[in-house]
Protein backbone atom coordinates (compact mmCIF):
# COMPACT_ATOMS: atom_id res chain seq x y z
CA UNK A 1 0.00 0.00 0.00
CA UNK A 2 3.02 2.14 0.50
CA UNK A 3 3.64 1.89 -2.67
CA UNK A 4 0.55 2.14 -4.63
CA UNK A 5 0.50 5.72 -2.02
CA UNK A 6 3.70 6.88 -3.17
CA UNK A 7 3.22 6.64 -7.12
CA UNK A 8 0.16 8.40 -7.06
CA UNK A 9 1.86 10.80 -4.92
CA UNK A 10 4.47 10.89 -7.83
CA UNK A 11 2.49 10.50 -10.64
CA UNK A 12 4.61 7.64 -12.22
CA UNK A 13 4.16 3.71 -11.27
CA UNK A 14 8.44 3.53 -11.02
CA UNK A 15 8.10 5.44 -7.77
CA UNK A 16 6.86 2.38 -6.27
CA UNK A 17 10.36 1.15 -6.12
CA UNK A 18 12.16 4.32 -5.48
CA UNK A 19 13.63 4.85 -2.15
CA UNK A 20 14.14 8.07 -2.51
CA UNK A 21 10.66 8.73 -3.71
CA UNK A 22 9.26 6.26 -0.36
CA UNK A 23 11.07 8.36 1.65
CA UNK A 24 10.05 11.49 0.64
CA UNK A 25 6.13 10.18 1.04
CA UNK A 26 7.23 8.85 4.50
CA UNK A 27 8.25 12.22 5.61
CA UNK A 28 6.86 15.00 3.91
CA UNK A 29 3.38 13.57 3.87
CA UNK A 30 0.75 13.09 6.25
CA UNK A 31 -0.20 9.50 4.73
CA UNK A 32 3.57 8.89 5.47
CA UNK A 33 3.21 10.05 8.91
CA UNK A 34 0.74 7.86 9.69
CA UNK A 35 2.78 4.80 8.14
CA UNK A 36 5.57 5.66 10.43
CA UNK A 37 3.46 5.67 13.51
CA UNK A 38 1.70 2.47 12.93
CA UNK A 39 4.24 0.14 11.62
CA UNK A 40 5.95 1.35 14.60
CA UNK A 41 3.52 0.25 17.17
CA UNK A 42 2.86 -2.93 14.40
CA UNK A 43 6.75 -3.54 15.12
CA UNK A 44 6.38 -2.97 19.21
CA UNK A 45 3.44 -5.35 18.91
CA UNK A 46 5.21 -7.91 17.25
CA UNK A 47 8.27 -7.81 19.71
CA UNK A 48 5.61 -7.95 22.84
CA UNK A 49 4.32 -11.41 21.33
CA UNK A 50 7.26 -12.87 20.15
CA UNK A 51 8.80 -12.46 23.83
CA UNK A 52 8.14 -14.96 26.21
CA UNK A 53 6.25 -13.78 29.30
CA UNK A 54 6.39 -15.33 32.68
CA UNK A 55 2.47 -15.01 33.49
CA UNK A 56 1.73 -16.47 37.23
CA UNK A 57 -1.51 -14.59 38.51
CA UNK A 58 -4.33 -14.24 36.43
CA UNK A 59 -3.94 -10.46 36.77
CA UNK A 60 -0.89 -10.66 35.13
CA UNK A 61 -2.49 -12.67 32.09
CA UNK A 62 -4.79 -10.00 32.09
CA UNK A 63 -2.52 -7.27 32.01
CA UNK A 64 -0.38 -9.07 28.69
CA UNK A 65 -3.43 -9.46 27.15
CA UNK A 66 -4.81 -5.87 27.80
CA UNK A 67 -1.70 -4.77 26.46
CA UNK A 68 -1.92 -6.74 22.84
CA UNK A 69 -5.28 -5.34 22.68
CA UNK A 70 -4.73 -1.84 23.43
CA UNK A 71 -1.40 -1.61 21.00
CA UNK A 72 -3.14 -3.74 18.38
CA UNK A 73 -5.60 -0.96 18.54
CA UNK A 74 -3.81 1.51 18.55
CA UNK A 75 -2.11 0.61 15.68
CA UNK A 76 -5.28 0.06 13.71
CA UNK A 77 -6.92 3.11 14.52
CA UNK A 78 -4.43 5.91 12.88
CA UNK A 79 -4.96 4.91 9.43
CA UNK A 80 -8.24 6.72 9.40
CA UNK A 81 -5.49 10.69 9.60
CA UNK A 82 -4.36 8.77 6.01
CA UNK A 83 -7.91 7.87 4.72
CA UNK A 84 -10.44 9.47 2.81
CA UNK A 85 -11.62 11.16 6.69
CA UNK A 86 -8.76 13.28 7.21
CA UNK A 87 -10.26 15.38 4.07
CA UNK A 88 -13.62 15.61 5.28
CA UNK A 89 -14.37 19.32 6.27
CA UNK A 90 -15.45 21.40 8.12
CA UNK A 91 -15.84 18.51 11.22
CA UNK A 92 -11.97 16.98 9.93
CA UNK A 93 -11.75 15.34 13.59
CA UNK A 94 -14.92 14.31 14.33
CA UNK A 95 -14.71 12.36 10.63
CA UNK A 96 -11.48 10.91 11.59
CA UNK A 97 -12.99 9.54 14.85
CA UNK A 98 -15.56 8.05 13.11
CA UNK A 99 -13.32 6.27 10.27
CA UNK A 100 -11.25 5.55 13.70
CA UNK A 101 -13.92 3.41 15.08
CA UNK A 102 -15.18 1.82 12.07
CA UNK A 103 -11.91 0.35 11.11
CA UNK A 104 -11.84 -0.56 14.96
CA UNK A 105 -15.01 -2.08 14.70
CA UNK A 106 -14.38 -4.03 11.54
CA UNK A 107 -10.98 -5.27 13.01
CA UNK A 108 -12.39 -6.60 16.34
CA UNK A 109 -15.45 -8.77 14.18
CA UNK A 110 -13.54 -9.45 11.04
CA UNK A 111 -9.87 -10.26 12.97
CA UNK A 112 -11.86 -12.67 15.79
CA UNK A 113 -13.64 -14.72 13.20
CA UNK A 114 -10.77 -17.54 12.16
CA UNK A 115 -9.25 -18.07 15.44
CA UNK A 116 -12.88 -18.90 17.00
CA UNK A 117 -13.42 -21.37 13.92
CA UNK A 118 -9.35 -22.87 15.01
CA UNK A 119 -11.27 -23.30 18.24
CA UNK A 120 -14.40 -24.71 17.64
CA UNK A 121 -12.52 -27.56 14.70
CA UNK A 122 -10.26 -28.38 17.63
CA UNK A 123 -13.15 -28.91 19.72
CA UNK A 124 -15.34 -30.55 17.53
CA UNK A 125 -12.35 -33.17 17.00
CA UNK A 126 -12.52 -36.36 19.00
CA UNK A 127 -8.85 -35.63 21.23
CA UNK A 128 -11.37 -31.64 21.90
CA UNK A 129 -13.19 -32.99 24.45
CA UNK A 130 -11.68 -30.94 27.38
CA UNK A 131 -11.75 -27.36 25.18
CA UNK A 132 -15.25 -28.14 24.32
CA UNK A 133 -16.84 -26.02 27.27
CA UNK A 134 -14.64 -22.88 26.36
CA UNK A 135 -15.42 -22.96 22.62
CA UNK A 136 -19.32 -22.74 24.08
CA UNK A 137 -18.50 -20.28 26.14
CA UNK A 138 -16.08 -18.25 23.39
CA UNK A 139 -18.72 -18.81 20.65
CA UNK A 140 -21.68 -16.68 22.88
CA UNK A 141 -18.98 -14.37 23.95
CA UNK A 142 -18.02 -13.09 20.12
CA UNK A 143 -21.80 -13.67 19.44
CA UNK A 144 -22.78 -10.85 22.48
CA UNK A 145 -19.59 -8.97 21.32
CA UNK A 146 -20.34 -9.27 17.51
CA UNK A 147 -23.65 -7.58 17.79
CA UNK A 148 -22.43 -5.03 19.44
CA UNK A 149 -19.79 -4.25 16.84
CA UNK A 150 -21.90 -4.34 13.64
CA UNK A 151 -24.06 -1.81 15.29
CA UNK A 152 -21.37 0.35 15.42
CA UNK A 153 -20.01 -0.17 11.99
CA UNK A 154 -23.93 0.35 10.94
CA UNK A 155 -23.97 3.50 12.79
CA UNK A 156 -20.42 4.66 12.01
CA UNK A 157 -20.25 3.60 8.30
CA UNK A 158 -23.52 5.57 7.27
CA UNK A 159 -22.07 8.68 8.67
CA UNK A 160 -19.20 8.13 7.05
CA UNK A 161 -21.02 7.74 3.78
CA UNK A 162 -22.83 10.90 4.07
CA UNK A 163 -19.67 12.91 4.61
CA UNK A 164 -17.73 11.06 1.19
CA UNK A 165 -20.95 9.70 -1.06
CA UNK A 166 -23.60 12.85 -0.38
CA UNK A 167 -26.65 11.32 -2.19
CA UNK A 168 -27.78 9.14 -4.03
CA UNK A 169 -26.54 10.09 -7.26
CA UNK A 170 -22.82 10.08 -6.12
CA UNK A 171 -24.09 6.31 -5.02
CA UNK A 172 -24.82 4.90 -8.57
CA UNK A 173 -23.06 7.05 -10.85
CA UNK A 174 -19.23 7.05 -9.26
CA UNK A 175 -16.55 4.70 -9.03
CA UNK A 176 -16.31 5.50 -5.13
CA UNK A 177 -20.38 4.86 -4.82
CA UNK A 178 -20.34 1.53 -6.86
CA UNK A 179 -17.22 0.13 -5.00
CA UNK A 180 -19.34 1.19 -2.19
CA UNK A 181 -22.69 -0.73 -3.15
CA UNK A 182 -20.26 -3.58 -3.83
CA UNK A 183 -18.76 -3.38 -0.18
CA UNK A 184 -22.52 -3.00 1.01
CA UNK A 185 -23.46 -6.59 -0.65
CA UNK A 186 -20.46 -8.51 0.43
CA UNK A 187 -21.63 -6.99 4.23
CA UNK A 188 -25.02 -7.89 4.15
CA UNK A 189 -24.10 -11.48 3.14
CA UNK A 190 -21.78 -11.46 5.88
CA UNK A 191 -24.61 -10.38 8.51
CA UNK A 192 -26.96 -13.23 6.61
CA UNK A 193 -24.49 -15.93 7.29
CA UNK A 194 -23.83 -14.49 11.03
CA UNK A 195 -27.67 -14.05 11.52
CA UNK A 196 -27.87 -17.78 10.47
CA UNK A 197 -25.51 -19.19 13.33
CA UNK A 198 -26.79 -16.87 15.86
CA UNK A 199 -30.39 -18.14 15.61
CA UNK A 200 -29.38 -21.82 14.41
CA UNK A 201 -26.17 -23.20 15.60
CA UNK A 202 -25.21 -20.97 18.20
CA UNK A 203 -27.64 -22.38 20.51
CA UNK A 204 -26.44 -26.21 19.58
CA UNK A 205 -23.51 -25.82 20.60
CA UNK A 206 -24.15 -27.19 24.41
CA UNK A 207 -26.35 -30.25 22.97
CA UNK A 208 -25.19 -34.07 23.08
CA UNK A 209 -21.57 -34.33 22.23
CA UNK A 210 -21.60 -36.79 19.55
CA UNK A 211 -25.11 -36.49 17.66
CA UNK A 212 -25.53 -32.33 18.03
CA UNK A 213 -22.67 -29.99 19.87
CA UNK A 214 -19.92 -31.72 17.73
CA UNK A 215 -21.40 -31.35 14.38
CA UNK A 216 -22.79 -27.77 15.22
CA UNK A 217 -19.33 -26.84 16.09
CA UNK A 218 -18.02 -27.99 12.57
CA UNK A 219 -21.35 -26.39 10.49
CA UNK A 220 -20.46 -22.92 12.81
CA UNK A 221 -16.47 -23.29 12.39
CA UNK A 222 -17.39 -23.60 8.09
CA UNK A 223 -19.86 -20.69 8.33
CA UNK A 224 -17.31 -18.21 10.23
CA UNK A 225 -14.44 -19.58 7.76
CA UNK A 226 -17.41 -18.28 4.94
CA UNK A 227 -17.59 -14.69 6.88
CA UNK A 228 -14.07 -14.61 7.01
CA UNK A 229 -13.33 -14.95 3.61
CA UNK A 230 -16.16 -12.76 2.57
CA UNK A 231 -14.67 -10.01 4.79
CA UNK A 232 -11.54 -10.55 2.83
CA UNK A 233 -12.97 -9.59 -0.25
CA UNK A 234 -14.43 -6.30 1.54
CA UNK A 235 -10.68 -5.60 2.87
CA UNK A 236 -10.20 -5.41 -1.16
CA UNK A 237 -13.07 -3.34 -1.59
CA UNK A 238 -11.97 -1.42 0.42
CA UNK A 239 -8.34 -0.72 0.12
CA UNK A 240 -9.69 0.36 -3.85
CA UNK A 241 -11.78 2.64 -2.25
CA UNK A 242 -8.47 4.04 -0.63
CA UNK A 243 -7.15 5.53 -4.00
CA UNK A 244 -10.71 5.78 -5.10
CA UNK A 245 -11.45 9.83 -4.80
CA UNK A 246 -14.99 10.12 -2.56
CA UNK A 247 -17.99 10.34 -4.68
CA UNK A 248 -18.46 13.90 -3.22
CA UNK A 249 -15.52 15.05 -4.99
CA UNK A 250 -16.56 13.72 -8.57
CA UNK A 251 -19.03 14.43 -11.04
CA UNK A 252 -21.83 11.55 -11.05
CA UNK A 253 -22.34 10.10 -14.00
CA UNK A 254 -26.63 8.62 -13.41
CA UNK A 255 -27.17 5.99 -15.29
CA UNK A 256 -30.50 5.65 -15.32
CA UNK A 257 -33.47 7.41 -17.55
CA UNK A 258 -35.62 8.81 -14.68
CA UNK A 259 -34.93 10.10 -10.81
CA UNK A 260 -37.12 10.68 -8.14
CA UNK A 261 -38.43 13.76 -6.98
CA UNK A 262 -41.30 15.47 -5.31
CA UNK A 263 -41.02 18.83 -7.76
CA UNK A 264 -42.90 16.96 -9.83
CA UNK A 265 -46.23 16.94 -7.44
CA UNK A 266 -45.83 20.84 -7.60
CA UNK A 267 -49.41 21.78 -9.58
CA UNK A 268 -50.66 18.39 -9.52
CA UNK A 269 -53.28 17.66 -6.57
CA UNK A 270 -54.43 14.15 -8.33
CA UNK A 271 -50.81 13.13 -8.06
CA UNK A 272 -50.09 13.99 -4.72
CA UNK A 273 -52.94 12.38 -3.38
CA UNK A 274 -51.68 9.26 -5.00
CA UNK A 275 -48.03 9.54 -2.99
CA UNK A 276 -49.86 9.77 -0.08
CA UNK A 277 -51.86 6.75 0.37
CA UNK A 278 -49.06 5.03 -1.22
CA UNK A 279 -46.67 6.10 1.10
CA UNK A 280 -49.58 4.96 3.85
CA UNK A 281 -50.30 1.40 2.26
CA UNK A 282 -45.88 1.26 2.71
CA UNK A 283 -45.85 2.36 6.08
CA UNK A 284 -48.70 -0.21 7.25
CA UNK A 285 -46.59 -2.76 5.27
CA UNK A 286 -43.53 -1.73 7.05
CA UNK A 287 -45.20 -2.38 10.55
CA UNK A 288 -46.64 -5.81 8.92
CA UNK A 289 -42.98 -6.67 8.28
CA UNK A 290 -41.79 -5.73 11.41
CA UNK A 291 -44.51 -7.37 13.28
CA UNK A 292 -43.88 -10.87 11.46
CA UNK A 293 -40.17 -10.96 12.21
CA UNK A 294 -41.15 -10.21 15.37
CA UNK A 295 -43.92 -12.87 16.09
CA UNK A 296 -42.44 -16.61 16.14
CA UNK A 297 -45.83 -18.32 15.09
CA UNK A 298 -47.25 -18.36 11.48
CA UNK A 299 -44.01 -16.33 10.80
CA UNK A 300 -43.68 -16.93 6.96
CA UNK A 301 -47.45 -16.11 5.96
CA UNK A 302 -47.22 -12.44 7.69
CA UNK A 303 -43.77 -11.33 6.29
CA UNK A 304 -45.17 -12.47 2.99
CA UNK A 305 -48.28 -10.77 3.17
CA UNK A 306 -46.74 -7.73 4.50
CA UNK A 307 -43.80 -7.78 1.42
CA UNK A 308 -47.11 -7.57 -0.51
CA UNK A 309 -48.73 -4.55 0.75
CA UNK A 310 -45.15 -2.48 0.75
CA UNK A 311 -44.86 -3.63 -2.50
CA UNK A 312 -48.59 -2.20 -3.79
CA UNK A 313 -47.99 0.80 -1.81
CA UNK A 314 -44.40 1.54 -3.21
CA UNK A 315 -46.00 0.69 -6.77
CA UNK A 316 -48.88 3.35 -6.29
CA UNK A 317 -46.36 6.33 -4.68
CA UNK A 318 -43.09 6.06 -6.89
CA UNK A 319 -44.61 6.61 -10.87
CA UNK A 320 -45.90 9.68 -9.94
CA UNK A 321 -42.59 11.04 -8.66
CA UNK A 322 -40.64 9.79 -11.56
CA UNK A 323 -39.40 12.51 -13.91
CA UNK A 324 -37.00 11.97 -16.77
CA UNK A 325 -33.33 12.12 -16.18
CA UNK A 326 -29.76 12.46 -18.25
CA UNK A 327 -26.76 11.29 -17.75
CA UNK A 328 -25.67 14.83 -16.40
CA UNK A 329 -28.64 15.41 -14.43
CA UNK A 330 -26.84 15.56 -11.11
CA UNK A 331 -23.30 17.11 -12.54
CA UNK A 332 -22.14 20.06 -10.86
CA UNK A 333 -21.63 23.40 -12.82
CA UNK A 334 -18.23 24.15 -13.18
CA UNK A 335 -19.23 27.87 -13.44
CA UNK A 336 -20.04 29.41 -10.18
CA UNK A 337 -23.57 31.27 -9.58
CA UNK A 338 -21.96 34.47 -10.50
CA UNK A 339 -23.57 38.10 -12.18
CA UNK A 340 -20.60 37.77 -14.58
CA UNK A 341 -21.39 34.43 -15.91
CA UNK A 342 -25.03 35.51 -15.89
CA UNK A 343 -24.59 38.13 -17.40
CA UNK A 344 -22.35 36.61 -20.26
CA UNK A 345 -25.11 33.62 -20.29
CA UNK A 346 -27.60 36.83 -21.26
CA UNK A 347 -25.78 37.79 -24.28
CA UNK A 348 -25.33 34.28 -25.57
CA UNK A 349 -29.37 33.82 -24.83
CA UNK A 350 -29.41 37.31 -27.23
CA UNK A 351 -27.72 35.29 -29.73
CA UNK A 352 -29.20 31.61 -29.87
CA UNK A 353 -32.09 31.34 -28.16
CA UNK A 354 -34.01 34.45 -27.88
CA UNK A 355 -35.26 33.75 -31.69
CA UNK A 356 -37.35 31.10 -30.58
CA UNK A 357 -37.60 31.31 -26.39
CA UNK A 358 -38.13 35.37 -27.20
CA UNK A 359 -36.60 38.36 -25.46
CA UNK A 360 -37.87 37.74 -21.79
CA UNK A 361 -38.03 34.24 -22.11
CA UNK A 362 -42.10 33.22 -22.04
CA UNK A 363 -42.04 31.21 -25.34
CA UNK A 364 -43.70 33.61 -27.50
CA UNK A 365 -41.22 34.96 -30.17
CA UNK A 366 -42.45 34.31 -33.87
CA UNK A 367 -39.96 31.66 -35.21
CA UNK A 368 -40.70 29.43 -31.93
CA UNK A 369 -44.25 29.57 -32.32
CA UNK A 370 -43.93 28.27 -35.95
CA UNK A 371 -42.22 24.96 -34.04
CA UNK A 372 -44.09 21.32 -33.85
CA UNK A 373 -43.77 21.83 -29.99
CA UNK A 374 -44.47 25.42 -28.43
CA UNK A 375 -40.94 26.16 -26.80
CA UNK A 376 -40.88 26.31 -22.86
CA UNK A 377 -41.46 29.34 -20.79
CA UNK A 378 -38.67 29.61 -18.96
CA UNK A 379 -39.72 31.91 -16.66
CA UNK A 380 -41.58 29.97 -14.89
CA UNK A 381 -41.77 26.50 -12.50
CA UNK A 382 -40.39 24.26 -15.53
CA UNK A 383 -37.07 25.59 -15.52
CA UNK A 384 -36.98 25.60 -11.68
CA UNK A 385 -37.96 21.73 -11.67
CA UNK A 386 -35.05 20.49 -13.48
CA UNK A 387 -31.75 20.81 -12.78
CA UNK A 388 -28.71 22.39 -13.79
CA UNK A 389 -27.58 19.05 -15.47
CA UNK A 390 -31.09 18.46 -17.33
CA UNK A 391 -30.56 22.29 -18.60
CA UNK A 392 -27.28 21.58 -19.55
CA UNK A 393 -28.15 18.23 -21.21
CA UNK A 394 -30.56 20.24 -23.48
CA UNK A 395 -28.06 22.42 -24.37
CA UNK A 396 -25.40 20.04 -25.62
CA UNK A 397 -27.47 18.06 -27.05
CA UNK A 398 -30.75 19.51 -27.87
CA UNK A 399 -34.13 18.41 -28.09
CA UNK A 400 -34.89 16.76 -31.44
CA UNK A 401 -38.61 15.89 -31.39
CA UNK A 402 -39.02 19.64 -29.94
CA UNK A 403 -36.88 21.37 -32.59
CA UNK A 404 -34.57 22.24 -30.35
CA UNK A 405 -31.12 22.48 -31.97
CA UNK A 406 -27.66 21.19 -30.19
CA UNK A 407 -25.28 24.16 -29.20
CA UNK A 408 -22.57 21.02 -27.73
CA UNK A 409 -20.19 21.88 -30.62
CA UNK A 410 -20.89 25.97 -31.34
CA UNK A 411 -20.70 26.81 -27.47
CA UNK A 412 -17.90 25.88 -25.04
CA UNK A 413 -18.58 24.16 -21.89
CA UNK A 414 -18.22 26.93 -20.07
CA UNK A 415 -20.54 29.32 -22.74
CA UNK A 416 -23.18 26.43 -21.96
CA UNK A 417 -22.98 26.82 -17.88
CA UNK A 418 -23.46 30.66 -18.63
CA UNK A 419 -26.77 29.84 -19.79
CA UNK A 420 -27.77 27.44 -17.59
CA UNK A 421 -26.79 30.15 -14.84
CA UNK A 422 -28.79 32.80 -16.72
CA UNK A 423 -31.48 30.37 -16.62
CA UNK A 424 -31.54 29.68 -13.19
CA UNK A 425 -31.21 33.77 -12.75
CA UNK A 426 -34.57 34.19 -14.94
CA UNK A 427 -36.69 31.33 -13.09
CA UNK A 428 -35.66 32.92 -9.48
CA UNK A 429 -36.43 36.28 -11.11
CA UNK A 430 -40.02 34.72 -11.92
CA UNK A 431 -40.59 33.13 -8.28
CA UNK A 432 -39.78 36.68 -6.71
CA UNK A 433 -42.25 38.76 -8.49
CA UNK A 434 -44.15 39.00 -5.33
CA UNK A 435 -41.19 39.57 -2.92
CA UNK A 436 -41.76 42.37 -1.06
CA UNK A 437 -39.88 45.16 0.93
CA UNK A 438 -40.58 43.07 4.42
CA UNK A 439 -39.03 39.75 5.52
CA UNK A 440 -40.56 36.43 5.61
CA UNK A 441 -39.24 35.68 8.81
CA UNK A 442 -37.10 32.29 8.66
CA UNK A 443 -37.83 31.45 5.14
CA UNK A 444 -35.01 32.64 2.95
CA UNK A 445 -34.84 30.72 -0.16
CA UNK A 446 -33.83 33.29 -3.64
CA UNK A 447 -29.90 32.97 -3.60
CA UNK A 448 -28.08 36.00 -4.28
CA UNK A 449 -25.71 35.88 -7.32
CA UNK A 450 -22.26 36.49 -6.08
CA UNK A 451 -20.35 39.18 -8.01
CA UNK A 452 -17.14 41.14 -8.10
CA UNK A 453 -16.89 44.64 -7.49
CA UNK A 454 -14.46 48.03 -7.23
CA UNK A 455 -14.60 51.16 -5.53
CA UNK A 456 -12.10 53.68 -7.02
CA UNK A 457 -8.64 52.34 -6.53
CA UNK A 458 -9.62 49.56 -4.00
CA UNK A 459 -8.71 46.13 -4.45
CA UNK A 460 -11.88 43.94 -6.26
CA UNK A 461 -13.93 42.59 -3.32
CA UNK A 462 -16.89 40.44 -3.54
CA UNK A 463 -20.22 39.91 -2.17
CA UNK A 464 -19.13 36.33 -0.58
CA UNK A 465 -16.38 37.97 1.94
CA UNK A 466 -19.94 38.94 3.75
CA UNK A 467 -21.06 35.79 4.24
CA UNK A 468 -21.31 34.94 8.21
CA UNK A 469 -20.23 38.67 8.64
CA UNK A 470 -22.42 41.21 7.66
CA UNK A 471 -25.88 41.94 5.95
CA UNK A 472 -25.55 43.55 2.56
CA UNK A 473 -27.85 46.64 1.53
CA UNK A 474 -27.56 46.16 -2.46
CA UNK A 475 -29.09 49.41 -4.06
CA UNK A 476 -29.42 49.79 -7.85
CA UNK A 477 -30.07 53.40 -8.56
CA UNK A 478 -30.40 56.06 -11.34
CA UNK A 479 -28.73 59.05 -10.22
CA UNK A 480 -31.15 61.76 -11.89
CA UNK A 481 -33.92 59.68 -9.76
CA UNK A 482 -31.95 58.30 -7.28
CA UNK A 483 -30.18 61.70 -5.49
CA UNK A 484 -32.58 62.45 -2.36
CA UNK A 485 -32.60 58.34 -1.45
CA UNK A 486 -28.89 58.01 -1.87
CA UNK A 487 -28.68 61.30 0.91
CA UNK A 488 -31.04 59.25 2.82
CA UNK A 489 -29.09 56.26 3.16
CA UNK A 490 -25.95 58.51 3.64
CA UNK A 491 -27.98 60.30 5.93
CA UNK A 492 -28.43 57.00 8.37
CA UNK A 493 -25.13 55.21 7.28
CA UNK A 494 -23.87 55.37 10.94
CA UNK A 495 -27.06 53.61 11.94
CA UNK A 496 -26.85 51.26 9.15
CA UNK A 497 -23.17 49.85 10.37
CA UNK A 498 -23.94 49.71 13.88
CA UNK A 499 -26.95 47.06 12.52
CA UNK A 500 -23.77 45.18 10.98
CA UNK A 501 -25.14 46.35 7.62
CA UNK A 502 -22.56 47.09 4.25
CA UNK A 503 -24.31 49.26 1.77
CA UNK A 504 -23.15 48.41 -2.20
CA UNK A 505 -24.70 51.44 -4.40
CA UNK A 506 -24.58 50.33 -7.94
CA UNK A 507 -25.11 52.90 -10.76
CA UNK A 508 -27.60 51.35 -13.56
CA UNK A 509 -25.57 53.31 -16.30
CA UNK A 510 -22.26 51.32 -14.74
CA UNK A 511 -20.49 54.64 -14.97
CA UNK A 512 -16.34 54.11 -13.99
CA UNK A 513 -16.97 57.96 -12.76
CA UNK A 514 -19.92 56.84 -10.57
CA UNK A 515 -18.28 58.63 -7.37
CA UNK A 516 -17.54 61.70 -8.98
CA UNK A 517 -20.92 62.07 -10.58
CA UNK A 518 -22.28 62.31 -6.71
CA UNK A 519 -20.54 65.22 -6.27
CA UNK A 520 -20.06 66.57 -2.48
CA UNK A 521 -23.57 66.02 -1.86
CA UNK A 522 -24.77 64.11 -0.45
CA UNK A 523 -21.65 62.96 1.68
CA UNK A 524 -21.44 59.30 0.78
CA UNK A 525 -19.13 57.01 2.57
CA UNK A 526 -20.78 53.43 1.37
CA UNK A 527 -19.24 51.87 -1.36
CA UNK A 528 -20.25 53.22 -4.53
CA UNK A 529 -19.26 50.97 -7.49
CA UNK A 530 -16.86 51.80 -10.17
CA UNK A 531 -15.91 49.07 -11.49
CA UNK A 532 -17.94 45.50 -12.13
CA UNK A 533 -21.54 47.31 -12.12
CA UNK A 534 -22.42 46.12 -15.35
CA UNK A 535 -22.68 42.37 -14.72
CA UNK A 536 -24.33 43.19 -11.02
CA UNK A 537 -27.11 45.01 -12.95
CA UNK A 538 -27.72 43.00 -15.58
CA UNK A 539 -28.02 39.82 -12.99
CA UNK A 540 -30.06 41.63 -10.45
CA UNK A 541 -32.36 43.13 -13.00
CA UNK A 542 -33.39 39.98 -13.80
CA UNK A 543 -34.57 39.17 -10.46
CA UNK A 544 -36.24 42.76 -10.28
CA UNK A 545 -36.63 45.33 -12.88
CA UNK A 546 -37.38 48.98 -11.39
CA UNK A 547 -35.44 51.95 -12.30
CA UNK A 548 -34.62 52.18 -8.63
CA UNK A 549 -34.55 48.29 -6.39
CA UNK A 550 -32.71 47.74 -3.23
CA UNK A 551 -31.93 44.20 -2.08
CA UNK A 552 -31.68 43.34 1.63
CA UNK A 553 -29.24 40.04 1.24
CA UNK A 554 -28.94 38.30 4.80
CA UNK A 555 -25.09 37.02 6.58
CA UNK A 556 -26.04 33.83 4.68
CA UNK A 557 -26.34 34.94 1.20
CA UNK A 558 -30.02 35.25 0.73
CA UNK A 559 -32.21 38.15 -0.90
CA UNK A 560 -34.80 38.46 2.18
CA UNK A 561 -36.66 41.42 1.16
CA UNK A 562 -36.93 43.71 -2.62
CA UNK A 563 -38.10 47.32 -2.52
CA UNK A 564 -38.92 49.02 -5.88
CA UNK A 565 -39.29 52.45 -6.60
CA UNK A 566 -38.67 55.72 -8.49
CA UNK A 567 -35.60 56.28 -6.93
CA UNK A 568 -37.24 58.92 -4.47
CA UNK A 569 -37.35 59.55 -0.83
CA UNK A 570 -38.48 57.22 1.49
CA UNK A 571 -39.42 55.72 5.03
CA UNK A 572 -35.71 54.10 5.45
CA UNK A 573 -36.90 53.57 8.83
CA UNK A 574 -38.87 50.17 7.65
CA UNK A 575 -35.87 48.98 6.15
CA UNK A 576 -33.58 49.26 9.51
CA UNK A 577 -36.81 47.71 10.93
CA UNK A 578 -36.23 44.58 8.64
CA UNK A 579 -32.41 44.67 9.38
CA UNK A 580 -33.37 44.65 12.43
CA UNK A 581 -35.86 41.45 12.30
CA UNK A 582 -32.98 39.80 10.21
CA UNK A 583 -30.47 40.16 13.33
CA UNK A 584 -32.89 38.63 15.45
CA UNK A 585 -32.93 35.03 13.76
CA UNK A 586 -31.93 32.47 14.59
CA UNK A 587 -28.97 31.13 11.28
CA UNK A 588 -31.16 27.70 10.36
CA UNK A 589 -30.91 27.89 6.63
CA UNK A 590 -26.90 27.00 6.11
CA UNK A 591 -25.25 29.56 3.68
CA UNK A 592 -26.02 28.60 -0.33
CA UNK A 593 -23.22 26.46 -2.20
CA UNK A 594 -21.80 28.51 -4.96
CA UNK A 595 -22.94 26.57 -7.80
CA UNK A 596 -26.67 25.93 -8.89
CA UNK A 597 -28.28 23.08 -9.18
Amino acid sequence: MLGLQTALFEGRGGAALEAGSIARVLIETQAGRVWLVRFGLLAILAAFLWSRLHVESSLDWRAARAQAMLLGAAALVPAAAAGHAAAVEPETARAIALDGLHVLGAGVWVGGLLPLALLLWTAAAEPGADARPYAVLAARRFSRLALGVVLVLVATGTLMAIANVGNVAGLVGTAYGRLLLAKLGLVVAALALAAVNRAVHLGRLAGDGPTVGRPAMRRLATFLVGEGLIALAVLAIVATMTVTPPARHEAPTWPFSVRLSFAALEGAPAASARVLIGSQIAVLGLVGLAAGLAIRGRRLPLVAGALVVLGAGVGLALPPLAVDAYPTTYLRPSVPYHAASIASGATLYREHCAACHGAGGAGDAPAGLRLARPPADLRGPHTALHTAGDLFWWLTNGIPEAGMPAFGRELGEEQRWDLVNFLRALSSGYSARGMRPAIEPDRPWLVAPDFTFAVGPTPPRSLREYRGRRTVLLVLYELARARSRLAEIAGRDGTLALLGVEVIAVPVDAAPDAIKRIGPEPRVLFSVVTEGAQAIVTAYHLLAASPHVEFLIDRQGYIRAVTRGSGAAGDLDKTIAEVQRLNEERTAASAPEEHVH
